[in-house]
């Protein structure tokens, strides 16, 4: 083959092999040849899908926008729980992680904190919400209870209709206060659903509903249907939650299914058995034990009777768990990555993560609204803090988590089309149940002879065997393809996506050992971007048909097919020329860069950005901040030609860099004013008759340090955090008497972000806490554990320090 130059320069590409793993080759099989059953979509009953900015529609297999199958990412975040005035970053920092619908709970004790008045104003003000929202074309889906969960107190539904009715059931009484709570939603967000132009494509009816008796049961459901039409809520979807044995009527809503990688909301105060999410789906779309809080007679729920007639939608993959008082997990971003990568492997056509974006409970009168075990619910968890271990923080925080699942989100904006199409096939081989850590989970959905392949080796606290030498027989329409040409090891931990016949713009990709990412263009053509998932070199296989030239050596198979081994590079295209003189680049990322993956548009230009800072684009420009570091560094596909910011540029090849002004991180004085009394025994007890949240007297035990944040601590700051490294059972940061957030002690070093607290800064503050005793029946992580010291109890401040983040706005032209 002949080699040609690449625009970027040329950089010498090795050829090596992919696996010399000693260990004794590994063939699994799976026969894909299956057809899928014909969409079809009468059945469903749904609203109107038509508006002026396209239509959106659903099937019994896949969601639809504009015609074409459609697989969307949707992320929850709480409007009410977020300050009204960082609204639109946080909207635009979830559009850079690749969601594209955002689903909020509209929270009733949250909206009506005194009977009969409902306030839609200031950081309640879903209309403004949803604006934000339509400016910067992202989807609004709607979830208005009226029981929500939530981990708020009654699930939130006000005190006095809980004391005045019966509750999620057809009581005319209830009905009544539903009405009108719904009636002002529905004035607020007049004009912004989408057949008025507006961004909110659906509705989800109750949560977690599976009672079932007179004035409940299917027709409750249908009632509150039935309402929320009447009040003009006509939408192009209307879901229920599908999991813990739920009811509805059947073609009226459509289930949407989810999964967490722990059950904070477990009594069990050990490790768990190895969660089901980590298995790939191939007889059941619904989970194991999702926390409802209510429990049904019967065995089966409907979800399960429905798989033929609707898609497998998610709403509640764990983007994060709660830290609740009794169960206190932590979770790595690999635990999430894993499990929903699973799931997409086994159908999934709508990935919905709850949460994903943190928040804080307001308070009502200084009066907190979670969900506590002495008020009925099951869990207790903080008054205020609700960070969920989210990909974005309680504070805007962008966490660890997120660069474990973006690379997938923008397969899914790519090549979602495609995939919303195929099913999931289930290989000759698969494991006995969640426990088996030996045999290889993996998939393949496909639709004809087009793919993708699936695994999964990360099971969340428990080691996975290696599989060394692997290799993929696939049986496709057309016949057996064998993936890839020699074995390759897969690691415990290791989960990926590989294509299988993908389409790169008239190059037929027969196979990759490396995960498609996202596809760019720029003056010469597309671009698209793979990413390895695994160090070393990543096998490319090519239909040799059609194609005049590939830019790096190629070998043919017996096939016919062109491979190559190719080392991943940050600055290098692969060129392939077709035999119309046209050209189809690849950018090839090593496995490291998964983290650093930002994908979005600039300017009406499609971008991939490459940096350690978070991220957002914003118009024109490039929105980069980091906690703790002012020198940046970052590069852009397609390359950028003309940059500017605030702060000097300097390129490095494809790469640039700049330092930011402002100050630098450094510690908080502390002062010790009480010393930590003796914590009293904790009571067990409640609904999970397991360790409850020690009553408000027992605060008397805390020990209590004062310090002050100084006024120009977010000066010259995008925002400023307190790092508070502490010891402890509960934690609480007031001003005065107002608690301004609290934590229950998982281990973690405890950050709170300041700009919400610009007013308030430089007076003295609190920080109390109440001492863990050693007797805690409280699970904690191993990792946690290991950093408590031997006593009786232990209420113990490390450090407190103030972490600035900083800001560098590009401009690309």
């Amino acid at each position: 083959m002949k080699k040609r130059a690449i625009r970027h320069g040329v950089a010498m590409v090795l050829v090596l092999a992919l696996s010399s793993s000693p260990a004794a080759a590994e063939l699994v099989t799976v026969d894909a040849t299956k057809a899928a059953l014909p969409p079809r979509s009468a059945h469903l009953h749904m609203g109107a899908g038509a508006g002026p900015h396209g239509t959106i529609g659903v099937n019994n297999r896949y969601l639809t926008r504009d015609r074409r199958p459609w697989l969307p990412v949707m992320g929850e975040f709480h409007f009410s729980r977020f300050p009204a005035s960082g609204w639109e970053d946080e909207i635009l920092k979830m559009k850079a992680a690749g969601v594209s619908i955002i689903a909020t709970y509209v929270i009733w004790n949250q909206i009506e904190r005194e009977p009969g008045q409902l306030d839609w104003t200031g950081d309640r003000d879903i209309r403004r919400f949803a604006e934000l929202c339509a400016k910067h074309d992202m989807l609004l889906f709607v979830r208005p209870g009226p029981w929500a969960h939530a981990e708020t107190r009654f699930g939130g539904i006000p005190d006095w209709v809980v004391s005045t009715t019966r509750p999620r059931s057809n009581d005319p009484a209830y009905l009544a206060e539903v009405e009108r709570f719904w009636r002002g939603l529905a004035e607020q967000l007049k004009g912004e659903l989408w057949k008025d132009g507006g961004p909110i494509v659906g509705l989800q009816i109750e949560n977690e509903y599976n009672l079932d008796g007179e004035s409940r049961g299917r027709a409750h459901i249908a009632t509150l249907k039935a309402l929320a039409v009447r009040l003009g809520f006509d939408v192009p979807l209307y879901t229920v939650t599908g999991w813990d044995q739920t009811i509805y009527p059947k073609g009226e809503v459509v289930p949407v299914q989810g999964g967490y990688p722990d059950e904070p909301w477990s009594a069990k105060l050990v490790k768990l058995p190895p969660k089901e999410n980590y298995l790939f789906r191939f007889h059941s779309r619904v989970s194991g034990d999702l926390g409802a809080q209510t429990r049904a007679a019967r065995g089966r729920g409907d979800a399960d009777d429905d798989v033929d007639d609707t898609p497998f939608l998610g709403a509640e993959y764990g983007g994060g768990v709660p830290v609740m008082y009794r169960r206190r997990p932590l979770l790595s971003p690999a635990d999430v990555g894993a499990a929903v990568t699973t799931q997409v492997g086994s159908g999934v056509n709508l990935l919905g993560y709850y949460m994903f974006h943190g928040g804080a409970n307001p308070l009502a009168h200084g009066r907190s609204l979670e969900e506590t075990q002495r008020s009925g619910g099951y869990n207790d968890v903080p008054a205020i803090g609700y960070d969920f271990q989210a990909p974005i923080g309680q504070y805007g925080e962008v966490n660890a988590v997120s660069g474990a699942i973006r690379p997938l989100h923008y397969l899914l904006e790519s090549y979602g089309d495609r995939l919303a199409t195929m099913i999931p096939h289930e290989p000759a081989v698969q494991p006995s149940g969640p426990a088996d850590m030996s045999t290889l989970r993996w998939s393949v959905r496909s639709d004809g002879d087009a793919g993708f392949l699936f695994v999964n080796n990360h099971v969340r606290q428990y080691a996975m065997a290696p599989h060394g030498d692997v290799r993929f027989d696939v049986r496709l329409p057309s016949g057996k393809v064998r993936i890839p040409s020699t074995g390759v090891t897969i690691a415990d931990g290791a989960s990926f996506v590989w294509p299988v016949n993908l389409d790169l713009d008239g190059v037929r990709l027969v196979w990759a050992t490396a995960q498609p990412v996202t596809r760019l263009r720029d003056e010469e053509g597309a671009i698209h971007v793979l990413l390895a998932t695994q160090p070393g070199a990543v096998e490319l296989a090519f239909a040799a048909a059609g194609i005049r030239s590939v830019s790096v050596p190629t070998k043919a198979d017996a096939a016919g097919r062109l491979l190559a081994q190719v080392l991943p590079s940050t600055d290098r295209l692969i060129t392939i020329e077709k035999l119309d003189s046209t050209k189809v680049r690849i950018l090839l990322l090593d496995a490291g860069s998964a983290k650093r993956i930002w994908v979005g548009d600039v300017g009406g230009t499609r971008r991939l950005v490459l940096t350690d800072a978070d991220l957002f684009f914003s118009g024109k420009a490039l929105v980069l901040r980091q906690r703790g570091e002012p020198h940046f560094r970052f590069s852009t596909w397609p390359l950028a030609s003309d940059v500017s910011a605030n702060a000097e540029i300097t390129r490095r090849g494809t790469a640039m860099e700049a330092s930011v002004a402002g100050p630098p991180a450094g510690s908080i004085a502390i002062t010790s004013t009480r010393a930590p009394g003796e914590a009293p025994p904790i009571e067990i007890g409640g609904p999970a008759k397991a360790a409850m949240q020690p009553l408000p007297e027992s605060h008397r035990a805390d020990a209590v340090w004062s310090f002050i944040v100084p006024q120009s601590a977010l000066r010259d700051v995008e925002d400023a955090y307190l790092e508070i490294d502490y010891r402890g059972d509960i934690g609480r940061v007031s001003d005065g008497t107002t608690m301004l957030d609290d934590a229950f002690w998982d281990g973690r070093v405890w950050r709170i972000g300041l700009k919400r607290f610009a007013a308030r800064l430089g007076h003295p503050w609190s920080i109390a806490i109440m001492p863990l005793r050693a007797d805690a029946p409280i699970y904690l992580d191993e990792r946690a554990r290991a950093l408590l010291p031997k006593a009786a109890q232990v209420a113990e401040l490390r450090s407190i320090r103030l972490v600035p983040e900083y800001e560098l706005r590009v401009t690309l032209r």
